[in-house]
C-alpha cells in the first residue's frame, strides 16, 4: 500500500537554498514533523562534488561556474537549466530499507518517463543512471546520488531533458568524458519536449516505484514555491 507524501515544486533555486531545505526536512523527518516529500527543481548553473575520491580531479575547467562539494554519493556533475532535478526525502520503513534498492527504483522512475516520452532508456551494468543509445554508442540521461541519515533519504536525481550539454565539457561528469552525456531534446530532435510535460510524468513515476501517492491534503503544495 503506498505511503503519502507531498509534491512540492520549488520552479528555480539556487543550489545551496534547497540543499539548506533539504537538510531541515531530514532534520523535521526525523522529530516526525514532517511527511515524505518530494521536492522538484531547476538549479542555476552549478557543479556539485559527490563523496568519491575522483570528483575534485574531474572539475576541469569550471569558469564562472560555483563548485560546491556534498554529502551524496558519486562523482561530480553538472545542475542546470532545462534539468528536472528530484530530491526524495522519505523516511524508509521496514521493507524499504535497501538504498540499492531504492537507487534502482529511482533508476526505473527515469527509464518509464523517458519511455513515456518517446526515447528508449535503460540501465548500463554497474553504472548507476540511465542511458539510451545502442552498444557502441552509450549515453546518459540521468545522473543519480543519494545520501541517508537515519533511514531519511535526500539528494537525487536530475534528468536532462533540455539541458545545455556544454557546460558538461568542464567537468568529467561521473568520471566520464562529456561526450557521454546526452537529453531528452537531443534524443527527440527535431520534435520537441516540454519540461512540464516530462515533470508531471516523472513525478507519476516516481510515486508508483517508490509507493507513495499525494494525499488531498498534500496537493496544494504541488507547484509551492518555497
Amino acid at each position: 500500500m503506498a505511503k503519502p507524501w507531498r509534491v512540492i515544486d520549488l520552479g528555480t533555486m539556487p543550489f545551496r537554498d534547497v540543499w539548506a531545505r533539504q537538510l531541515a526536512l531530514v532534520e523535521e523527518r526525523q522529530r516526525g514533523e514532517a511527511e515524505d516529500t518530494l521536492l522538484l527543481v531547476e538549479h542555476p548553473h552549478v557543479f556539485t562534488l559527490g563523496r568519491s575520491r575522483a570528483a575534485e580531479a574531474n572539475v576541469l575547467a569550471p569558469g564562472d561556474v560555483e563548485v560546491v562539494p556534498i554529502e551524496r554519493g558519486g562523482d561530480v556533475t553538472y545542475h542546470g537549466p532545462g534539468q528536472i532535478v528530484a530530491y526524495p526525502i522519505l523516511a524508509l520503513g521496514e521493507g524499504e530499507r535497501d538504498l540499492h534498492k531504492f537507487l534502482r527504483n529511482l533508476e526505473e522512475a527515469v527509464i518509464r518517463t523517458c519511455v513515456r516520452v518517446g526515447v528508449t532508456a535503460d540501465r548500463e551494468p554497474a553504472k548507476t543512471g540511465v542511458w539510451t543509445g545502442p552498444p557502441e554508442a552509450r549515453r546518459k540521461l540521468c545522473s543519480l546520488g543519494i545520501a541517508c541519515r537515519k533511514w531519511i533519504t535526500f539528494h537525487g536525481l536530475a534528468l536532462n531533458v533540455t539541458t545545455d550539454l556544454a557546460y558538461f565539457r568542464r567537468i568529467n561528469p561521473c568520471g566520464f568524458e562529456a561526450s557521454v552525456m546526452t537529453s531528452l531534446a537531443a534524443q527527440l530532435a527535431p520534435h520537441p519536449v516540454e519540461v512540464a510535460n516530462v515533470r508531471a510524468v516523472l513525478v507519476a513515476e516516481l510515486g508508483d516505484t517508490l509507493a507513495r501517492e499525494t494525499t488531498a491534503a498534500a496537493a496544494t503544495t504541488i507547484a509551492a514555491g518555497p
